[in-house]
């Protein structure tokens, strides 16, 4: 063989080398940031799971009393609020998490004190089975929605960390994947909450 074709086939072995490597760790990205979509499906899956039981819970206290306008009207507000906003796996940035979050954690306040005042001033319903049916699932759904969130912060940190670790962060630029945000404690989550039954 001439040596002109040795190292055309050389130089062909190589290209085709580092191909086979740059589609093989291409792949592995695409699928971490599969999982960070899939995470974050289920994340909203359960958040729409506490939207839909808020209209129940408004419902069970209405047939019980008379629902205070301004409490309802709170609670539908922080609700239609939550339910319209959406992201996309491509739209999963710092800020954009924070935002949904912040956005989630009002209608979780708005429903906490819609309850409170309602056991406060109803103690009547809250022996009433559908009340407490209902407050279980409600219950169920917060302990669904931080499992989630954090499977979703486990998916985030290995995709994340896939593409910043070289080599195959060289990869990750070269097909433009990008960090992806976390979910991070709510403010003043740290501080325990007040419960007062006087």
């Amino acid at each position: 063989m001439k040596k002109g074709t040795i190292a055309l086939i050389a130089i062909l072995a190589v290209v085709a080398i580092f191909f086979m490597w740059y589609f093989g760790v291409r792949n592995k990205l695409v699928a971490a940031e599969e999982n960070v979509n899939n995470a974050w499906g289920n994340v909203e899956t359960v958040y729409q799971r506490r939207a839909d039981l808020i209209p129940q819970l408004v419902n069970t206290v209405k047939g019980a009393s008379n629902y205070e306008q301004e409490t309802f009207l709170a609670v539908t507000e922080a609700r239609s609020k939550a339910v319209n906003l959406t992201l996309t796996g491509d739209q999963l940035t710092e800020e954009n998490v924070a935002n949904f979050q912040k956005v989630q954690d009002e209608l979780k306040n708005e429903l906490t004190k819609a309850i409170n005042l309602t056991v406060e001033r109803y103690p009547e319903l809250t022996a009433t089975e559908s009340y407490k049916n209902l407050m279980t699932q409600l219950e169920g759904t917060e302990n669904r929605i931080s499992v989630e969130r954090k499977n979703f912060n486990d998916a985030v940190k290995d995709y994340n960390k896939s593409i910043r670790m070289f080599p195959a962060s060289i990869v990750a630029n070269m097909s433009g994947f990008e960090k992806k945000g976390y979910f991070a404690a709510s403010q003043g989550a740290d501080q325990a909450p007040v419960v007062n039954f006087e």
